[in-house]
């Protein structure tokens, strides 16, 4: 039964009677996820530590400071409070509870932004205690400990998923719903590897999308699990072999609900009840967080004052360089358009901005000069209104270049919702309306999906993610994240 999802910001379990065998099998992955939590935290103190020691190393070996070389044991205590904080704001921040995040960007969010506090909270003993560790090690720190944090997060997720291949530490899940809640919370459980609860099918009473898939949101579209009409019956959920049933629809009448739980119960597998204002009043056993999961119907940006004024001066400061340094590739570009087809090699088009404003937009010509100018954009390169050289550049991203003009001038930032063409504007819901919230961008985080070979507005949950969750470091994240996607573009 597909419905309109509502404010569901948790998933809420609640034990169903199971068998003797199911129990061990949820108690020996409850189990796995407590090492997993403790391997993670000493992983992370070691990282924050074996950073810290490192920027000595080369501080020392290489005499980047003036000041003397100071004693082992203050780099070592200093190593240690670094590991140390890094573990506690990553508590704090909620690091450990078990959700992913949409395409892992908060892990690298964290990576950037969590060595930063530590290393300020390290300035802060060194002023109290005197400690002699020099400002040169300080700021290698601050580059060493985030690369060295994103790599042991590659790898810790890399074991984990290794792990849960064989089987270890993992529960199979049926999701109820193939709604806009179902598809995210199926993205969601395959991102939140330290949860260790795997999608392996959606149920839906609408018979139309029986056979159909529900396709990860990530930058590949690789893992998808299979649709079957309902409804849910014990039979069906044996056979999948599960152990937790997500009810994803919030409005689900109390009739099917209590049928849900009844097969549920004959079955022997949990329950996880997607909160809906319904279900608020109800305690359940135990949450479970996908990453602060919420599908709130007003979604309204976190921005602080000196947040927007960070953004602005890098966005500044980085395309006023950027186009300085590639001045010479936007010239061979534009001459290579002007000799593979008349017209002229800049194409510039209305794009609607932040709060519903027109603004021009720059962008290199990749089409013949009499296609349309307002038109749906084409969906494979072989579209026979796009130039030879036109395939290239789009290809590439190339085309988006002269985009770092807007962004000088400030119809644009690096990062924000990609700005869409009028036309498509006018035909928003309330809900595509609160990307008109935000400064648009060159990239983000539906850029970087495997969703960006489908409209924009027909994928909004990127948007709206980026919305609730935008930050300087975030923003950061995702220049980094695209850095790898341009490097990759299989990915």
């Amino acid at each position: 039964m597909s419905t309109s999802e509502s404010a569901t910001p948790r998933l809420y379990s609640k034990t169903a009677f199971a068998s003797q065998e199911d129990q061990v099998r949820t108690d020996s992955a409850q189990l796995f996820r407590r090492v997993l939590a403790s391997a993670e935290r000493a992983a992370d103190f070691l990282t924050g530590s074996a950073g810290m020691l490192a920027s000595y190393a080369l501080d020392c070996s290489l005499h980047i400071s003036n000041q003397s070389i100071y004693p082992l044991r203050e780099a070592v205590a200093a190593s240690s409070l670094i590991g140390l904080c890094s573990v506690l704001f990553l508590q704090w921040n909620g690091a450990y509870r078990g959700g992913g995040s949409l395409l892992h960007i908060h892990e690298t969010e964290r990576a950037l932004r969590i060595p930063a506090l530590s290393v300020l909270l390290l300035l802060v003993f060194r002023f109290f205690l005197d400690l002699k560790i020099s400002y040169t090690a300080i700021l290698i720190a601050l580059i060493v400990i985030p690369v060295l944090a994103i790599l042991q997060k590659l790898m810790f997720f890399s074991i984990v998923r290794s792990l849960h291949l064989i089987g270890v530490g993992v529960d199979r899940a049926i999701v109820y719903g193939a709604g806009d809640a179902g598809k995210r919370i199926v993205s969601a459980l395959f991102q939140s590897l330290r949860l260790g609860i795997l999608p392996v099918g959606v149920i839906d009473d609408h018979p139309a999308i029986h056979g159909n898939a529900v396709l990860e949101m990530g930058y590949r579209r690789r893992r998808s699990v299979p649709v079957h009409r309902g409804p849910i019956t014990a039979e069906t959920l044996k056979l999948y072999r599960c152990s937790v049933l997500i009810l994803a629809l919030p409005n689900l009448s109390s009739d099917r609900q209590a049928e849900a739980v009844y097969a549920a119960k004959q079955a022997g597998v949990r329950i996880a009840f997607l909160s809906g204002l319904e279900l608020q009043e109800q305690r359940w056993t135990q949450s479970i967080d996908l990453d602060g999961f919420s599908l709130t119907p007003k979604v309204a940006p976190l921005l602080t004052w000196h947040y927007t004024m960070a953004k602005r001066a890098v966005d500044l400061i980085v395309s006023a360089f950027l186009l300085v340094l590639i001045s010479p590739l936007l010239l061979l570009i534009a001459s290579f358009i002007k000799l593979d087809s008349p017209g002229p090699a800049l194409f510039i088009q209305k794009r609607v901005g932040r709060n519903g404003e027109l603004f021009n937009i720059y962008k290199f010509r990749s089409m013949y000069e009499n296609a349309p100018r307002y038109d749906f954009s084409p969906a494979t390169s072989r579209d026979f209104r796009i130039t030879r050289i036109g395939r290239f550049i789009r290809k590439t991203s190339l085309d988006e270049l002269p985009q770092l003009m807007n962004v000088f001038l400030g119809n644009m930032s690096l990062v924000g919702p990609r700005p869409e063409m009028p036309f498509i504007v006018q035909d928003y819901t309330n809900e595509h309306r609160q990307r008109l919230q935000l400064i648009p961008g060159i990239t983000g985080l539906w850029q970087l999906s495997a969703d960006r070979a489908f409209p924009i507005h027909e994928n909004i949950q990127y948007d709206l993610y980026y919305i609730r969750n935008c930050g300087f470091f975030m923003d950061i994240a995702i220049l980094i994240h695209t850095l790898f996607f341009a490097i990759r573009r299989d990915a």
